[in-house]
């Protein structure tokens, strides 16, 4: 044994190579074809029908290796994207650690979702348009792993209070837009970068209910703003967008000093210019990050779904997804499906927690108001509020200790809001004194939605 120990004391160090980043970029047009069928808009209300493609809807993906692990992140310019979706694109995706697809949650797109068909009855969903959205993520993800080379990347963040509107209240923002730039590693002064990923927090709804043309809305100005001036890929991504987190009702001027109006591509592209200026900024004020190596840990979770228009919308053949007995544990072993949506119910979704170098990421698979994220949970709670001794959630960024955080939103699905439970407002007498209840709840699983997400996401971020 002595022998053994000695020789191997003797034998040259191995040399481990150090974590490398390589980087791609990707994108595909998966806008719908305007004909023969109805394409249903998706974000407001019933039977709205495309007359045209505007400006396109696209699928970007970022593929990043630490030269042992390698993930793709992608964001599409839909409202959403159902976790079986993802399922199914992953399986069409080899090689690959992590995928992560997200949606701006463009209110202007077709329906991808289901839920604004023709009736409250009906289905919006084109299956084909459906296949055709997954097979341009699959070649924009392919097409992102080709162009890979390794990089270097810089981050910035900046203040984008002024371009939020929250129409919620309490007023509680998440204000801040990153940016990362990725330059080539080998070249100390590069002629452009490899691309730039742009993350926000601001629903994508400047065009309005009334409008009939497909856009992107404002993400669509904002990326060829960055793109234009720095003449690389940028893919956008959205992140904390509840509470809620919009674009209407920010106020604009022109050139002329005119105020321009809700509704209107004018206004729309006047704002995504500005968001892509905040980006600029961002990139300008930038400092090296180290972003490997790569921790991905993600679990799959049982989300509780109180609300009663998402079990009749299951029932009606609306909301095409499973649903899962609820018995209160948000990780069963088994998971089988059931038929009976008037007993309990859960929805299978997914939390992720990416940590690439100094960078950690949360994935979120819905819209979380800022207050779950930023630890602002109101305290006291409103006497108004139909929870008000509601014990706080564990807030997501408190949960994170890398030096740089993220979030993205609608990641690998869109469950709706994530309210938290002691601001809950569907009964009488309502919050801060109003005569009507606020609008969020009719668009989350529940009051225990945001306690299961962000439960399992801490447990995710300390490894517990």
């Amino acid at each position: 044994m002595l022998r053994v120990l000695v020789a191997s004391l003797l034998l040259p160090a191995v040399a481990v190579a150090a974590p490398q980043l390589s980087v791609g970029f990707g994108e595909v047009d998966v806008s719908p074809k305007i004909g023969a069928k109805p394409v249903y808009m998706a974000g407001f209300g019933h039977d709205r029908q495309a007359k045209k493609v505007h400006d396109p809807i696209m699928a970007r993906a970022v593929v990043l290796t630490d030269g042992t692990k390698k993930i793709a992140l992608v964001s599409v310019d839909v409202v959403g994207l159902f976790f079986p979706v993802i399922e199914s694109v992953r399986k069409q995706l080899k090689g690959f650690d992590y995928v992560c697809v997200s949606s701006t949650h463009n209110h202007e797109g077709p329906d991808t979702l289901g839920l604004w068909g023709r009736t409250p009855f009906t289905s919006g969903i084109d299956p084909a348009y459906m296949t055709s959205v997954e097979a341009g993520i699959v070649k924009a993800v392919t097409d992102a792993d080709k162009a890979k080379r390794a990089a270097v990347a810089k981050i910035g963040v900046v203040n984008g209070g002024d371009l939020l509107n929250d129409s919620r209240l309490p007023v509680v923002k998440h204000e801040e837009l990153v940016a990362i730039r990725f330059d080539p590693a080998e070249s100390d002064k590069p002629a452009k970068p490899l691309g730039i990923l742009i993350q926000w927090n601001c629903h994508p709804e400047l065009l309005g209910s009334k409008n009939v043309e497909v856009s992107a809305d404002h993400v669509g100005y904002t990326v060829k703003h960055v793109r234009d001036k720095y003449g690389c890929p940028v893919a956008y991504f959205t992140g904390t967008v509840g509470g809620l987190m919009s674009s209407l009702k920010v106020p604009l001027k022109n050139a002329r000093g005119e105020e321009l109006k809700d509704g209107t591509f004018e206004k729309t592209e006047e704002f995504g210019v500005r968001v892509g200026k905040l980006a600029v900024k961002a990139v300008a004020d930038s400092a090296a990050v180290s972003l490997v190596p790569f921790d991905i840990r993600t679990k799959a979770v049982l989300v509780p779904v109180e609300n009663g228009l998402y079990r009749l919308a299951k029932q009606v053949g609306v909301l095409n997804r499973d649903m899962y007995p609820w018995t209160g544990d948000p990780h069963p072993k088994e998971w089988k499906p059931t038929l009976d949506a008037a007993k309990p119910v859960g929805i299978k979704s997914e939390v992720g927690f990416v940590k690439l170098g100094d960078l950690e990421i949360a994935a979120i698979p819905g819209e979380i108001y800022p207050e779950l994220v930023l630890d602002k949970v109101q305290t006291p709670a409103d006497p108004g509020a139909d929870f008000p001794n509601a014990p706080t959630e564990p807030a997501i960024y408190p949960g994170m200790k890398g030096k740089h955080k993220m979030l993205i939103g609608l990641a690998n699905d869109e469950l709706g809001y994530f309210i938290p439970k002691r601001q809950w407002d569907e009964k009488k007498p309502y919050c801060y004194g109003l005569k009507q209840s606020q609008y969020g709840e009719v668009n989350s699983c529940g009051p225990d939605a945001a306690k299961v997400i962000c439960d399992t996401f801490r447990s995710l971020a300390t490894g517990k």
